[in-house]
């Protein structure tokens, strides 16, 4: 992080916010800052529940009554707090060194971007990664350890568990993983979406998280969502679905992404939606290891191109391909395993792709644990296990 920069760190409840403050200020305290230059507040603290945005100005006096002169502000959930942006923005202005932090992707929105004036970098903080998850649960990862029969054997062990019950940071320590993974996601639905924007119907709500779970690897309109809610019971119009869909995302649950091939208007409504993080899936679904697997990989590749994932499906190509990466050029399928149901199908579709198509490099298909090389019709693949593709180690030799 930039040394004289003021931070917006946006992300889940639970995915670590909260720690990476605490351990900026450990930072600044072992590079020879004072304890009392240090202000934090965390916004859920129930006590400040009638905090107002008039009330910024006190913490100022007390921070410069501690200290006598310019400190750090470090400010947890700071969403909670209604006109918080005009706060933030002038502090900068005081050339004040600031750390905010939100669950709400609307504090992103570009209307808060314009009030902050470009004073802050954002940085979106997820769950563990895979690499992360192995690194905090002590399981040694080098180039050594993968080609090791035990060690690869006990990194493939760590990968399922991975798998089914995600990375949030704190899960790392419980035996009843799955209890805790709901215990957040209960919080999340209804802290962070039903009671922040006064949902009137929150078991539509609830049933529209299930539809989308279960809709994953798909891609899947309003329209479709509607008709599926209706066809349960569910009392709600299409717009509120929409609205709906909005505030799922805005929480940061789960994630979009279009088809490259479709107009625009058609790639914004028919999107596929993956969850931020995989224990949140498979709360959802049972004996779903393809989905949870294709999950694992997309919120992966949306790590690292934020923005910049997409798939390519069209009618007219025949072609339908699970990840498209524009600027690597990487095309990716991705195959619990390769046997004689799937086969055709994951290499078909890459090879059509390339006959089709000329942006593609490179052609991936991910599975389980399957480690080869195809070579179809002149078109080179390179099939990689999923914990290998997960760690990076899945370039071409």
């Amino acid at each position: 992080m930039e040394k004289n920069a003021n931070y917006v760190l946006t992300g889940m409840q639970h995915a670590g916010k909260s720690t990476m403050l605490h351990s900026i200020v450990q930072h600044l305290i072992d590079e020879g800052a004072r304890w009392d230059e240090i202000t934090y507040i965390n916004f859920e603290d129930e006590r400040l529940a009638e905090f107002k945005a008039a009330d910024f100005d006190d913490i100022v006096a007390v921070q410069s009554e501690m200290c006598g002169g310019h400190g750090y502000f470090f400010f947890d959930e700071i969403q909670n707090v209604d006109g918080w942006e005009k706060f933030a923005r002038r502090l900068a202005d005081s050339k004040e060194r600031v750390y905010i932090t939100g669950s709400n992707a609307k504090m992103l929105s570009r209307e808060i971007e314009g009030v902050l004036g470009g004073r802050y970098l954002s940085k979106s903080v997820d769950t563990y990664s895979f690499r992360e998850y192995l690194e905090a649960t002590g399981t040694a990862h080098g180039e050594r350890d993968l080609r090791s029969t035990r060690s690869s054997g006990v990194i493939r062990s760590r990968f399922d568990e991975y798998l089914r019950f995600g990375g949030f940071p704190e899960s790392v320590a419980y035996e009843g993983k799955r209890e805790y993974v709901s215990s957040v996601y209960q919080k999340v639905l209804l802290g962070d979406i039903v009671a922040r924007n006064r949902i009137r119907n929150p078991n539509a709500l609830r049933l529209l998280v299930k539809k989308i779970a279960e809709s994953v690897c798909s891609d899947i309109s309003y329209t479709k969502l509607h008709h599926v809610l209706k066809s349960v019971g569910a009392s709600i119009s299409k717009d509120t679905v929409i609205d709906y869909v909005s505030l799922i995302a805005d929480a940061f649950l789960v994630f979009s992404v279009g088809n490259q091939f479709a107009k625009f208007a058609e790639r914004e409504s028919n999107p596929k939606y993956y969850f931020a993080d995989n224990g949140l899936l498979n709360l959802f679904l049972l004996q779903s290891d393809g989905a949870l697997l294709e999950n694992a990989v997309a919120t992966h590749l949306h790590r690292l191109r934020p923005g910049g994932l997409c798939f390519l499906k069209s009618s007219t190509a025949r072609v339908d391909v699970d990840f498209f990466l524009p600027d690597d050029r990487v095309a990716v399928q991705v195959a619990y395993a390769l046997n004689a149901d799937s086969y055709g199908r994951e290499v078909n579709n890459l090879v059509k792709l390339a006959k089709s198509f000329d942006r593609v490099d490179r052609f991936v298909i991910v599975t389980h644990d399957d480690e080869r090389t195809i070579e179809e019709n002149g078109v080179r693949i390179d099939v990689v296990p999923a914990y290998k593709f997960l760690l990076g180690e899945n370039r071409r030799r």
